[in-house]
């Protein structure tokens, strides 16, 4: 599968079906037009064996994710839970909500999860994430990366961001991030709500 559609220097960058990434040569690639399970349009489905039973995501969401090609969906639809820390403690700058405003206008926000959802975190998440699984709520922030109005043109956010240390039940597409570190997330957040 392509995860940038058009070639780099002669070479595409592809993800195999066992989400290897890596670069071949253009000229012994043909692409077609069909599209992979596991992808945004197969709303409900996963490549992670199946939808989430109990989770509902706004497939409409995929329409404003910048560059929604650098990240790869191993679920589509998935909730999750544990509690919300701050992702700016190790940033030069600290935001009062705890999050990231990134230049694409999304939240670059932390999940401690809860044991049970140990195993959606990778090396990339324990390395750049401080063991944290990255949630994005898109659009959130003024944007003022060139490349990434387009995306938000039209679209204003409305999930209510409950504060640091709050616990939360958390709705989105479960991603991997292929730019960075490769960590896993939550990208787009669907919801967000506060529980006991």
């Amino acid at each position: 599968m392509l995860v940038d559609a058009s070639p780099d220097s002669g070479f595409y960058h592809v993800r195999t079906e066992d989400d290897q990434i890596g670069w071949v040569f253009s000229k012994y690639v043909i692409v077609s037009e069909s599209v992979p399970p596991g992808t945004p349009t197969d709303a409900g489905t996963s490549t992670a064996g199946g939808p989430s039973p109990a989770a509902t995501c706004d497939s409409n969401l995929w329409n404003h994710v910048y560059h929604s090609y650098r990240l790869i969906v191993k679920q589509q639809c998935i909730a999750v839970t544990g509690t919300i820390v701050d992702a700016t403690a190790t940033q030069r700058v600290k935001q009062s909500d705890g999050v990231r405003h990134e230049g694409d206008g999304d939240t670059h926000g932390w999940l401690n999860v809860d044991p049970e959802f140990q195993n959606l975190l990778n090396a990339g998440n324990m390395s750049d994430e401080d063991g944290n699984l990255v949630f994005e709520v898109i659009c959130r922030f003024p944007v003022t990366q060139k490349d990434a109005r387009s995306a938000c043109q039209g679209y204003t956010d409305h999930i209510v961001l409950p504060p640091v240390g709050s616990r939360v039940r958390l709705v989105g597409s479960y991603v991997q991030d292929t730019f960075h570190a490769k960590w896993n997330e939550i990208h787009p957040v669907t919801s967000i709500t506060v529980i006991p």
